[in-house]
């Protein structure tokens, strides 16, 4: 079965969908017009996605969908909170499936995309064909402030650059305190905490050292809407209850599923895709032993590609 991505493309069709009074979200639709449809939903949130996003699908065989959420990447307005919630994006993805005349269609997401994902699929779980789930998020409490403050047993250094750019007296909450320097209207406030968050975050993101990974956070597109959109949706508990998306889980058992997990994912540690793989005991659960939570990592990204090889017997 194959595991190597396959080559860079170019999408047919890309557009702006008008979602309301003030957000236009990007969306683009490669490979195969008459395919399986697979949407790829990015990590973040506000992370966007970039053209590699469409490498792990066979373009012969899937009809491939990539966007970017409200807020992020390539949508307007970057960074934009108002209006942005996770029930709205749940409505988003259900506006692209409409404007695209799909009736299914197989969703992978990986991190904050493997918690969007969850979401849509308790919603919406006739509209989906399958689940392609990597490094699973749920967002409950434990995870935020594993996130915020946990992962600096691993990378003491790092959290401490991190924790380090807020004054003293706010470190108590790093969330809060990072949201307010974002949400500034000046661009000498909120870059440099946005550069800051995103630093940590990809320094943390990979098994072994890698530049590359970290470059790519420090773009300044993609840091100002992962840090502006996490801190907000950190700090609003994804406004959703509270264990929303564990509890109802049961609700898309029936969905075909593969889960990929990092064995040494810290940022979404193997923790929280156990709990989801005991609840949904028929997916198919694997484990990649030599791999963190990117999925850029060589074989993590080669598992990816297997998956949605697998897939290729729901069509």
């Amino acid at each position: 079965m194959r595991s190597e991505l396959y080559p860079a493309i170019e999408p047919h069709r890309t557009g702006y969908l008008k979602l309301d009074d003030l957000h236009d979200m990007y969306w683009e639709e490669c490979g195969n017009p008459n395919g399986v449809p697979v949407v790829f939903i990015h990590g973040g949130p506000g992370a966007g996605a970039d053209a590699s996003a469409r490498r792990f699908f066979d373009p012969d065989y899937y009809r491939i969908v990539v966007y970017d959420q409200r807020g992020a990447g390539r949508s307007n307005p970057l960074g934009e909170t108002r209006e942005n919630t996770t029930p709205h994006l749940i409505a988003d993805l259900e506006k692209l499936r409409t404007l695209l005349g799909m009736d299914r269609w197989i969703v992978f997401g990986g991190s904050w995309g493997s918690t969007l994902g969850i979401a849509y699929a308790e919603h919406h779980p006739d509209r989906c064909l399958g689940l392609i789930l990597r490094g699973i998020f749920l967002c409950r409490r434990e995870e935020i402030d594993w996130f915020m403050y946990g992962m600096k047993t691993i990378f003491p250094e790092e959290w401490r650059t991190f924790s380090e750019f807020i004054c003293e007296s706010e470190r108590d909450n790093l969330a809060a305190a990072y949201h307010k320097l974002l949400m500034s209207t000046d661009r000498e406030v909120y870059m440099p905490a946005a550069l800051s968050w995103s630093r940590y975050e990809g320094a943390c993101a990979t098994l072994m050292p890698s530049p590359e990974t970290v470059t790519t956070f420090l773009d300044d597109t993609v840091a100002l809407g992962l840090a502006r959109m996490e801190s907000y949706y950190f700090t609003n508990n994804i406004f959703l209850p509270d264990n929303f998306l564990f509890e109802n889980l049961y609700l898309i058992r029936h969905i075909p599923t593969i889960i990929v997990q990092g064995r040494y994912d810290i940022v979404c540690p193997i923790i929280t895709a156990d709990l989801v793989a005991k609840e949904l005991p028929e997916a198919d659960y694997r484990i990649v032993p030599n791999a963190g939570h990117s999925a850029s990592e060589p074989a993590l990204c080669a598992e990816l590609v297997r998956a949605c090889e697998a897939f290729k017997s729901l069509g």
